[in-house]
C-alpha cells in the first residue's frame, strides 16, 4: 500500500511538472524588457539567456526582447521604464534598486524580476517570503559583505591604520557607514568615507580618498561602481591603491581583490525567476532569493605590480588566484 501511494506521488508530482512546462504556450513570443547599465552582449546577460533556453525560452523561437533598456545611465531610468512599459512586455528585468525603482513607477501590474543590495530595506517589496505587488528578485547581502570585505582588506594590508570607503550615497545609508566606520575602530584603522553618485565623480572621489594618506580602498557595493568598472580599475592602479570590490570578477579584469557572488550566479537566479513568471507565476508569491556561494579572488599580479604582499594566511583561503 505505501509502495502503491508512493508511486501515485511521483505520478501526480510528475503530472504538475509537466502542467508547468506545458505552461509555456505552443506558438507564443514571450516579451521581456530590460532596464540596466549593462551592454547587451555582457557575459552576465548571456548567462541569463543561458539559463533560460534550458528552460525552454529560447530568444529567436520563442522569446524576444525589447532592444531599447542596456547601457542607461541612472537619470536615464525614468523615462526608459515608462517608454518599456508602453511596448507592453510580459516582464522587466531589473538590475540595482534604481532601475527597479523606476520600473515600479511606470507600471504597477507588468511583472518586475529585479535586485537590489536588500530588496526590503530599500522599500522594493513588502518581505523575503511574500514579496507582494508586481516584484520579485535577488536580495545581493551587499550590505552585510561589505564590512566582510572591509576585514579582508585590513587582512590583506597589515599594519594598515587609514582605510578608505568609496560610496555612492543612493545606496550607502549613513548608517551603514557609520557600522562600517566602528567596525575599522574595533581594529585599531581609521575609516574615511567618500562618495560619488555619478560617473564624473568617481575619479575625483578617487583621488581625495588617495589624497587623504588612504592605505587601501573598499569599493562599497553599487551598480554604479560596476557599471563604470573600467574608468576605476584604471584610476585606482595608476594611484597604486589596493581595493576590494563587490564581485570577484572585478579581480579577475585586474583588481587587487574581489568578494561576493559570481555576477553569473545572480543573473541565473534572476533567469530562473524570471521563466516562472513568464510561465504564469504572480511575481509577489515568490519569495526574494539571495545569493547561496561567495568567492574569494585575490590577484597576485596587480599585488605585486603595486608593491604589496598579501600574507601567506589569506592567500591559502582565496578561492581563486590571479597570478
Amino acid at each position: 500500500m505505501r509502495r502503491r501511494k508512493f508511486i501515485a506521488l511521483l505520478s501526480a508530482a510528475a503530472i504538475t511538472g509537466s502542467a508547468r512546462i506545458a505552461a509555456q504556450e505552443t506558438g507564443r513570443i514571450y516579451r521581456i524588457g530590460f532596464l540596466t547599465g549593462n551592454a547587451r552582449e555582457e557575459p552576465v546577460n548571456s548567462a541569463l539567456f543561458d539559463e533560460l533556453r534550458g528552460m525552454g525560452f529560447v530568444e529567436g523561437q520563442n522569446l524576444s526582447v525589447v532592444p531599447d533598456g542596456f547601457r542607461l545611465r541612472d537619470e536615464q531610468l525614468a523615462e526608459a521604464a515608462a517608454a518599456l512599459v508602453k511596448s507592453a512586455p510580459d516582464a522587466i528585468v531589473t538590475a540595482g534598486p534604481i532601475a527597479t525603482r523606476a520600473a515600479q513607477a511606470a507600471t504597477k501590474t507588468i511583472a518586475i524580476v529585479g535586485s537590489a543590495d536588500d530588496m526590503v530595506q530599500a522599500g522594493l517589496v513588502s518581505s523575503m517570503r511574500h514579496p507582494g505587488s508586481n516584484t520579485t528578485g535577488v536580495s545581493l547581502l551587499a550590505g552585510e559583505l561589505n564590512g566582510k570585505r572591509q576585514d579582508l582588506l585590513i587582512e590583506a594590508i597589515p599594519r594598515i591604520r587609514r582605510l578608505a570607503a568609496l560610496a555612492d550615497p543612493n545606496v550607502a545609508t549613513a548608517q551603514h557607514l557609520q557600522a562600517l566606520k566602528d567596525g575599522a575602530r574595533a581594529r585599531g584603522v581609521e575609516l574615511l568615507a567618500f562618495v560619488a553618485s555619478t560617473r564624473e565623480a568617481i575619479i575625483p572621489a578617487l583621488d581625495e580618498a588617495n589624497g587623504s594618506g588612504a592605505e587601501a580602498i573598499n569599493v562599497l557595493a553599487t551598480p554604479l561602481f560596476y557599471f563604470n568598472r573600467q574608468i576605476m580599475l584604471e584610476r585606482v592602479a595608476a594611484l597604486r591603491l589596493p581595493a576590494m570590490y563587490q564581485w570577484p570578477e572585478m579581480a579577475e579584469e585586474g583588481g587587487f581583490a574581489g568578494y561576493g557572488p559570481r555576477l553569473t550566479q545572480w543573473y541565473r537566479q534572476l533567469a530562473r525567476l524570471l521563466a516562472q513568471v513568464l510561465r504564469g507565476a504572480q511575481p509577489g508569491d515568490l519569495p526574494i532569493e539571495q545569493p547561496t556561494r561567495f568567492e574569494l579572488v585575490l590577484n597576485l599580479q596587480t599585488a605585486k605590480t603595486i608593491g604589496r604582499e598579501i600574507p601567506a594566511e589569506l592567500v591559502a583561503r582565496a578561492d581563486k588566484l590571479v597570478e
